[in-house]
């Protein structure tokens, strides 16, 4: 299963994608045997293994484990140790996970063969979408792809993100030039570190080419609507640079510069009016399709906790073209694609494939909660050729990189079968209640730092007395709502005259000291990324979680059992909530981001 031989394209990448998916089971066998014999003498299966190479002894001996049980080997790695102690091949950089530990980011290790894997993956899309949209190599493809600030370790090899790494590898850089991928921005403007600066001149590069971009999107659904929200705010100097033919003088990266300098040949006062004409209108429903109107289809994970940016997509767009989700992959691993690019987002399934890595399944209770803290018991771990149609699995990764049945933390539910290999609909992060971009935020996080909102309440003589919290995604950015109810500590005033009572300042001083209590990639995406808003606080009045209660119960829950819950949905508690709101309070700065972590 050497990498080098995963360089397939257009029909035979097919042709590959059938012989894959009709031998799941045995691809799957000796993707392991492979593993197990280019790692046998690491420092970590040899823990457990003793050299041996047999699969069975594998699975009896080699424990299903937590990012906390390979961080130390991934730590020793980073601070320069060989990475011979978990991978028979050179480890060459590690990948920042959007997951953390201990309020840092996960790190992964990555070897290069995997970007050759990656790459395989990255040119089965297109074959499969043009048997469902003919045409795609006749025009041009607006993607919004950014990288993202990086560190170099103590071992002097690099800490970035997966995208980050794909886009800064020869693999993007030098890759040859293919109709069905022909990019409106040059690489120098994708790889600008400057977000905004690079945001702008690929905007600007997808307007000039407004009449040839045949599809559209970016890799995550809130940064292509974080993209629509910039282009709100400067579509006029936008507009403004393609009627004179120069580009802004706020984008001083040289690069930038140079590159659009191409671009910008000479004065274009026809798209300029165009744009103009287009971007005035006070609605901008459909703004998509007026302003790119060849376009087939818009491209962005939509799965998961970007559901949630379904209706906006929906209502740029004109809700006239499809919404198309292509793949299934993680910092880990890359796992599967989406045989049927044009179903809608909420039914997508993803072809996981074999010859990324070995994998395993937990199978889980069906009625286990996504948030659920509780460890699975008795867990039973199936292949990926034994799942069953219509259960729900964790899944498990080995990598030849170093991770030995690693859980990733995905929870999966099994919609049926291609061929031999299994297609899972993806549920939700394990324990994850809050999400708006790559933050993931969990239960026991959450009660970590109202805990020490808690205690600011406290020395003013107020009481928390019960929370719960929402992911607003109504604009852009997104940000984490937190609905409280409080009282005076004092038995000489009616505890619901607190909310009316209480100083800004000292909601306020609560937003604060949440937000810099949440972990790294929380206050990354809040301070450097921008991609979600200041937190938000609403106080409520007296009763109200009473009444949430009555309406929980009214649809079903047990009296006996009721717990609050910790997020909650649009529907009818989300709207009894709002209607409860008595004032509304806003974090009034970032929280602090330490951007050598």
């Amino acid at each position: 299963m050497d990498g080098k031989k995963l360089e397939f394209k257009g029909e035979e990448a097919l042709r590959e994608l059938e012989r894959l998916t009709t031998n799941a089971r045995e691809l799957q066998e000796a993707i392991l045997r492979d593993i197990i014999s280019r790692n046998k003498e690491t420092e970590y299966l040899r823990k457990y293994m003793m050299g041996a190479e047999d699969i069975s002894e594998f699975k009896s001996m080699v424990p299903i484990v937590t990012y906390e049980h390979v961080q130390p080997y991934i730590e020793r790695i980073s601070n320069g140790e060989d990475s011979s102690i978990i991978s028979g091949h050179p480890i060459v950089e590690m990948l920042r996970s959007s997951g953390t530990t201990r309020g840092k980011p996960r790190l992964m290790p990555s070897i290069a063969e995997d970007l050759v894997r990656r790459t395989y993956m990255y040119n089965l899309l297109m074959p499969i979408m043009s048997k469902y949209m003919p045409g795609l190599d006749k025009g041009k493809v607006m993607h919004l792809l950014f990288i993202k600030a990086e560190t170099i370790l103590p071992s002097g090899m690099p800490a970035r993100s997966v995208l980050t790494s794909y886009y800064k590898s020869d693999h993007f850089r030098c890759r040859e030039p293919d109709p069905f991928n022909n990019l409106t921005s040059p690489n120098e403007v994708i790889l600008c570190p400057d977000s905004r600066q690079s945001m702008y001149c690929q905007l600007l590069s997808g307007l000039i080419h407004r009449h040839s971009v045949l599809r559209l999107g970016a890799v995550f659904a809130s940064a292509l609507l974080r993209s629509i929200t910039f282009l709100e705010q400067n579509w006029r100097e936008l507009a403004n640079d393609i009627r004179l033919g120069q580009l802004n003088p706020s984008i001083t990266d040289q690069a930038c510069r140079s590159a659009m300098s191409h671009m910008l040949v000479s004065p274009n006062l026809t798209i300029a009016d165009e744009i103009e004409s287009i971007c005035n209108n006070a609605c901008w429903r459909g703004i998509l399709v007026y302003l790119w109107p060849k376009v087939k289809c818009i491209e962005a994970v939509l799965t998961g906790t970007m559901a949630q940016y379904i209706p906006m997509l929906e209502f740029y767009s004109g809700g006239g073209i499809p919404l198309v989700c292509t793949m299934y992959a993680s910092s880990e691993s890359y796992f599967g694609v989406n045989l049927n690019p044009l179903c809608h987002p909420n039914d997508v399934s993803y072809t996981l494939l074999p010859n990324m890595a070995y994998l395993e399944f937990i199978e889980l209770d069906n009625g286990l909660r996504c948030g659920d803290e509780e460890e699975v018991q008795k867990e039973k771990v199936v292949g990926l050729a034994d799942v069953k149609v219509g259960k729900y699995y964790e899944i498990v990764v080995t990598t030849f990189a170093g991770l030995y049945r690693y859980r990733v933390g995905d929870v999966l539910q099994v919609t049926g079968f291609y061929n031999n290999a299994p297609q899972f609909k993806f549920i939700c992060r394990r324990n994850v209640i809050l999400s708006i971009d790559l933050d993931k935020t969990n239960e026991e996080d959450l009660h970590k730092s109202i805990t020490v909102a808690k205690e600011i309440l406290e020395k003013q003589n107020y009481l928390l007395t019960e929370y719960t919290s929402y992911a607003d995604s109504s604009s852009v950015p997104g940000h984490y709502v937190l609905f409280w109810e409080i009282k005076l500590m004092s038995e000489k005033l009616e505890s619901g005259k607190a909310q009316s009572l209480v100083h800004p300042e000292l909601i306020e001083s609560c937003c604060i000291a949440i937000e810099e209590s949440l972990d790294y990639v929380y206050r990354r995406c809040r301070t450097n990324d921008r991609s979600v808003g200041p937190l938000e606080i609403r106080l409520l009045e007296c009763g109200t979680f009473e009444a949430l209660m009555d309406l929980l119960i009214s649809q079903g829950s047990s009296i006996n059992q009721y717990k609050t819950p910790r997020c909650v949905e649009p529907g009818p508690a989300l709207d009894l909530l709002n209607s409860k709101v008595m004032g509304s309070f806003f974090s009034p700065k970032d929280p602090a981001w330490n951007a050598g972590l």
